[in-house]
């Protein structure tokens, strides 16, 4: 073990993705060890969106509707982000931090969501006494407690690496934290489907409250001794800018309107499909269960790939918009081989298009989120990622049931005959969607592209991607 260990040590620095992330400033062990925060919020997501959706409406036996419901609600805390990352710029407290004091209430709403919320949904499920009304008010505290959480959480966590990392390496550190959080949520993924695999009730408690202590454990590693204290922060008579009048300062540094329109054309054009591909693949093409699961590795093997291009470009002085507008390209281009995969009957076309969808959605995010940090005025960066966040978690999540219901009513009428006998098949419904999707990322191209030209040039490091001379 010890040879392998000396081994390792002496693997240069260009063979690490992700290495040069690390600076003087933020080492690389600190950094990991900050990133974790987006390790419990991906594990919270899958817990909200995928697991939870299934137990619900499979294993519980609750109304589809109420489920749809109820894992909507933490949407409801999104628009709210920009409000908390400001509040977290200028937060005056007695021990100095600006920070640690929004994660660490973000964490707690996290925890006091996923305690309670078993315990809510086999009330809800209708395995109690109690009125209906009871399981429904429950629920609905447990999942906006928890959407309140990952949101306050991730927006100033974000902030928090922004403050920590020198300029020359955010970049970087943003596909770090990106990739973290994916990362997160693949292994919940798999964790929580072998966990649950012999469904009781004990074991869904067991489950979700052991989730919610692995949240308090890593969010505590990830905060321990990464913001100094700065005592002027305790002032009185320290000013306090109100929101308004920071957003007014804000949009002062660049022509934020717009940007946040590309953020929300962007973010919902690769949304759309999140609940669709599978289907697809399985009504459509005719692919077995397994086959279709690998789909989820497929889209996050090309968001890795984007994650890492990024870094990369950014790295050497790319402009962000131009990154992000990229990826929108990708994207569209993968949405088309799904759509030809259908006529061609080709699951090769059905993957490479899926894995462009996770390339083209790895460098869109990267680049649209650096390019809020770059233009954020100093201690301004909590408002700006959290003007990023609220766009894209409300965007994202609205494209999700705007997905399928766009599906449903056209596949309802081509099936009637409304768009002649040629499209009478069931994949025209989920071709409309993606088509859509194409349409909504080239408008989303049209809306970025003025903003390269008048985007503030970043510093060019001597490092690429990992360390190597570039």
């Amino acid at each position: 073990m010890s040879r392998i260990a000396r081994a390792w040590t002496k693997i240069g620095p260009e063979f690490l993705p992700f290495a040069d992330a690390a600076s003087t400033e933020l080492p690389l062990g600190r950094l990991l060890r900050l990133s974790l925060f987006q390790i419990s919020v991906g594990m919270g997501s899958v817990l909200l969106i995928g697991t939870l959706n299934r137990v619900m409406i499979v294993e519980l036996g609750v109304s589809a509707w109420l489920v749809a419901t109820m894992v909507s609600l933490p949407l409801l805390f999104a628009p709210f982000r920009a409000l908390v990352g400001h509040r977290s710029d200028n937060h005056r407290s007695a021990l100095g931090w600006r920070r640690v004091p929004y994660i660490w209430m973000g964490t707690l709403l996290q925890f006091g969501g996923l305690a309670i919320m078993p315990f809510a949904l086999i009330l809800l499920s209708g395995d109690s006494n109690a009125p209906p009304i009871v399981a429904h008010i429950g629920a609905a505290m447990a999942f906006l407690l928890v959407g309140a959480g990952l949101h306050t959480t991730q927006t100033v966590g974000l902030a928090l690496a922004t403050d920590l990392a020198p300029p020359e390496s955010q970049p970087r550190v943003v596909a770090l934290l990106s990739l973290m959080l994916l990362l997160g949520m693949m292994v919940s993924a798999l964790g929580f489907g072998a966990l649950l695999q012999h469904f009781s009730q004990i074991r869904l408690i067991q489950v979700i409250q052991g989730a919610a202590m692995l949240t308090m454990v890593l969010n505590c590693i990830a905060l321990w001794k990464q913001e100094p204290r700065d005592p002027g922060r305790t002032r009185a008579n320290r000013p306090q800018p109100g929101f308004l009048d920071s957003w007014r300062r804000l949009r002062g540094e660049g022509r934020w309107t717009r940007r946040l329109a590309a953020i929300g054309l962007g973010s919902a054009a690769f949304s759309m499909q999140d609940i669709l591909l599978e289907p697809y693949g399985g009504q459509i093409l005719g692919l077995s269960v397994a086959a279709t699961t690998t789909l989820t590795a497929l889209f996050a093997g090309g968001g890795i790939a984007g994650f890492a291009m990024a870094a990369r470009g950014l790295g050497r002085g790319a402009d962000p918009h131009r990154i992000a507008g990229f990826g929108a390209l990708v994207g569209a281009t993968g949405f088309a081989g799904v759509i030809f995969a259908a006529p061609l009957d080709s699951a090769v076309a059905f993957g490479l298009g899926t894995v462009a969808i996770g390339l083209g959605s790895g460098l869109f995010t990267v680049g649209t989120l650096t390019a809020c940090m770059d233009l954020a005025r100093s201690g301004q960066a909590g408002l700006a990622l959290g003007a990023w966040g609220a766009v894209q978690a409300s965007c994202a999540g609205g494209a999700v049931a705007a997905g399928g219901v766009l599906r449903d009513i056209v596949s309802d009428f081509a099936m009637q005959g409304g768009l002649g006998s040629t499209l009478t098949g069931a994949a025209t419904g989920y071709g409309a969607v993606y088509l859509f999707e194409i349409v909504l990322l080239f408008v989303t191209i049209a809306v970025i592209g003025p903003l390269v030209s008048v985007a503030r040039p970043r510093p060019t490091p001597s490092l690429g991607l990992a360390g190597s001379p570039s």
